[in-house]
């Protein structure tokens, strides 16, 4: 099926999401996840209107990035897949949103590596969260926090941390949730990402926190109905990899 189909159907299953969850449209950003296809379907969704784009691999998506800005075509970039500590010179200020910091020392690298430009080159992040539990993913360990309050005094004390360092905008938090027969079996970790922005905008007045990166393919809606403001779509739209 045509990128340009794909995405319109996309477009009107999260806008009737969107509308059963009491919210507007302008609330939820599309994120078309590009990783392992090519620049060319990129510039196709460009064609019909699409802006933001995920990628997973550092290199990959240098290189894609360099291809579309060669056309002159204006991209919002978003890296969504694990950072390695060795790659963050080559990741910061390179990206329009990073949402896979899952430690301080990934914030703290990628702060001093954009800190030397002058001026510096801001990185906007989000902080990858683990509410799920699940070994296989990455973030920070927030299984069952509202109930272990050790788990979410040590968050505090990472962001605490993060809010000193220079060219680093926390923008908000992402998570992934398990893979389940039934999308509505994964709201209680949408709910649980939803909950651990609030408390943690109690805790730092200053974060406005606006985004929650939550939702693929098979459970976007799921996550809208849960306040996702950003979803990571990538088969749905591309097809198969």
């Amino acid at each position: 099926m045509p990128i340009a189909q794909t995405l319109s159907d996309i477009q009107d299953r999260i806008a009737n999401a969107v509308l059963r969850a009491h919210r507007t449209p302008a609330e939820v950003t599309l994120i078309a996840v590009s990783k392992t296809f090519p620049a060319s379907a990129v510039l196709e969704a460009m064609a019909v209107g699409q802006r933001d784009f995920g990628e997973n691999r550092v290199e990959e998506a240098l290189l894609k990035k360099e291809e579309v800005e060669s056309m002159k075509s204006e991209a919002v970039w978003h890296l969504i897949g694990h950072v390695q500590s060795r790659k963050a010179k080559d990741v910061a200020g390179q990206f329009d949103w990073i949402h896979s910091v899952d430690s301080f020392k990934l914030a703290e690298l990628l702060s001093r590596r954009a800190a030397n430009p002058q001026p510096p080159i801001p990185n906007h992040i989000l902080l990858q969260c683990n509410v799920s539990g699940e070994a296989s993913k990455e973030g920070f360990d927030l299984a069952n926090w509202e109930t272990e309050p050790a788990k979410f005094l040590a968050f505090v004390d990472d962001v605490e941390k993060m809010l000193g360092l220079p060219a680093i905008h926390i923008g908000g938090l992402m998570t992934m949730a398990p893979i389940v027969d039934n999308p509505a079996q994964a709201r209680p970790v949408f709910a649980s990402l939803r909950c651990l922005r609030t408390a943690l905008r109690e805790r730092f007045p200053q974060l406005a926190l606006p985004h929650l990166s939550m939702g693929m393919s098979d459970d976007f809606e799921a996550a809208i109905a849960e306040g996702s403001t950003m979803v990571r779509i990538g088969r749905a739209i591309f097809g198969g990899r």
